[in-house]
């Protein structure tokens, strides 16, 4: 198991335990113990009993819990509590905002052991009678529950991306003569993925693949194959005559209304009642058949893109496009790597700059600095950039947007900061009219430079906050804000649909990995990959700046 994995099973447990009202003490040994867990570096199965029990927070008792998951995949405890518990109660504890002290109540006022039947007896106004719950706690939890149940048998495309890597890998070892391509969701870079979806043609025998150590099989029809991985990820492989190559890949990389509007468009250039697309070997061939222009897989999400100029791979923006880590926390407030570390972290991946942004002092959460911590990072970033060459440490916070919009700090802080990423964390609430005024007072503010994660969703988990888009970039655009692109594949916020309206209006998209960690700068990837669906382009991006550029680009 992974080190997440351990951690996240050690807060399950901290969970359960408090739904059955057991010893408070334990209760918070475990909580702390997920807090350790997720932040050690070294995974914890190539580590001794002894190293573990070192492990701040982390006794032998723990330990030994650790340990069992290694050997076993279980944890003994909290398999215990779990069978003392409904399975759907148990769902419960992973909606989002729903914590175990209210799930007990609705388990055992409401008499409520799924989120169905939960979901229902809000919608017959039951909750409300309930102490503790009124109309508006009833009404959020709705649409908590609604998003929990839209959102099962979906996945983030950056956690499953690796898993597809590894099955296009045995797909082509297995079968090295065989045409083989990743198709649906994967190749159209869709932020959310419900499928692992491979087109192979020419190979024998696929069945072999699914031999329930890389895939178990579901079943098969005539034109593919079906099982899932062991983490229960659903993966479709499709098959069909090298004949007819490039006639199934167009369908199976494009979505439903980009085709109809393509045969559309065919067969009035045809001038016939219908085009014959059967047999053709190359995908491209497809395109001069309808006399249209090749339109990149991840483009073909509707029909748009067939009335918009043509883009080729290298007109859009690219991962190795991005020159510069915009958005990284330390050890400073809630990072798990030194600022020393950040930096090595950064130069050894081929990046010219970095900027520093850790929390501010409202984020008191998340560690946020104080004034007299943020001078001493200022201190330290200076030290460092006098040993850096061809490489440049920036003087950066996340500033909280506060619930009036202003931001954290006073001016003679502000000021001494080289830019500033304005973002809201609390009060998610408001409505779309204050949410939206809250961010453009920040945008107005002579300090802020990039408006961080506009709109503050977790994918899967939590609805971003309503805000009128397009106001708050006209706001950019008038006050020369940048806007992020939050690149953690659980944000991925601004969502992609609005890029093509803020470069219209002028506004710099800033692709940024808000890197709690080392391996967190390796999200820009998926900022970058998803950007290309809004057909951004490298002049249209903050961080695809070098140095020289970025420092008149940030000066307010």
């Amino acid at each position: 198991m992974t080190n997440k994995q351990i951690a996240t099973t050690f807060s399950d447990l901290a969970k359960i335990m408090e739904l059955h009202d057991e010893n408070p003490f334990k209760i918070r040994s475990y909580n702390s113990a997920y807090l350790t867990l997720r932040k050690v570096e070294q995974p914890l199965i190539e580590m001794s009993d002894e190293e573990i029990t070192a492990l701040k927070g982390v006794g032998k008792t723990i330990a030994a819990k650790i340990r069992e998951l290694n050997e076993s995949g279980k944890m003994m405890t909290y398999e215990k509590y779990r069978e003392m518990t409904p399975p759907g109660v148990v769902d419960m504890l992973k909606v989002n905002g729903f914590g175990p002290k209210k799930v007990k109540v609705v388990w055992k006022e409401l008499g409520a052991e799924s989120i169905g039947e939960l979901l229902y007896a809000c919608n017959e106004n039951r909750l409300v009678e309930i102490k503790g719950f009124g109309q508006k706690t009833q009404t959020e939890l709705i649409k908590k529950l609604e998003l929990f149940l839209n959102s099962q048998h979906k996945f983030h495309y950056g956690k499953v991306a690796p898993v597809q890597e590894d099955l296009l890998a045995k797909l082509k070892k297995q079968f090295p003569k065989a045409q083989i391509a990743v198709v649906g969701d994967m190749i159209q870079l869709n932020p959310i993925v419900e499928h692992l979806d491979f087109l192979v043609a020419g190979a024998m025998e696929i069945e072999k693949l699914f031999d329930d150590k890389n895939l178990v099989f579901d079943k098969k029809d005539k034109n593919g194959f079906y099982g899932n991985t062991d983490e229960g990820i659903p993966v479709r492989i499709f098959i069909c005559a090298p004949k007819e190559w490039g006639s199934k890949l167009f369908r199976y990389r494009s979505s439903s209304e980009f085709i109809s509007a393509f045969l559309e468009k065919a067969i009035a250039n045809a001038k016939a009642d219908s085009v014959d697309f059967k047999n053709i070997k190359t995908e491209k061939t497809v395109f001069e058949k309808a006399q249209l222009p090749y339109v990149l897989p991840e483009l073909r999400y509707d029909d748009s893109a067939l009335s918009l100029p043509a883009v080729s791979e290298d007109d859009l923006i690219r991962p190795e496009d991005i020159r510069g880590v915009v958005h990284a926390h330390t050890t400073y407030s809630d990072g798990i790597h030194s600022l020393e570390d950040m930096v090595d972290e950064a130069k050894k991946l081929g990046y010219e700059y970095l900027t520093i942004t850790d929390h501010s002092k409202a984020a008191f959460y998340a560690n946020g600095l104080k004034p007299d911590r943020v001078l001493e990072q200022f201190a330290a970033i200076d030290e460092l950039n006098t040993k850096q060459k061809d490489f440049k440490i920036y003087k950066s916070i996340e500033s909280d947007i506060l619930n009036d919009g202003s931001l954290d700090y006073d001016e003679e802080i502000l000021k001494q900061f080289d830019l500033i990423i304005a973002s809201v964390h609390t009060n998610l609430k408001m409505d779309e009219k204050k949410a939206t005024q809250r961010l453009i007072t920040a945008i107005e503010n002579p300090y802020t430079t990039i408006l961080g994660h506009p709109t503050g969703r977790i994918l899967l988990a939590r609805s971003g906050y309503p805000i009128d888009h397009a106001k708050v970039i006209d706001a950019c655009a008038a006050n020369g804000v940048h806007l992020e692109l939050n690149a953690n594949p659980l944000r991925l916020d601004i969502d992609w649909t609005w890029i093509p309206y803020a470069r219209e209006k002028g506004v710099l998209i800033s692709i940024n990995p808000d890197a709690h960690s080392k391996g967190g700068i390796q999200d820009i990837k998926y900022g970058a990959l998803v950007a290309r669906k809004g057909r951004l382009t490298k002049e249209g991006c903050l961080n695809a700046r070098g140095q020289e550029e970025f420092d008149k680009l940030i000066r307010r």
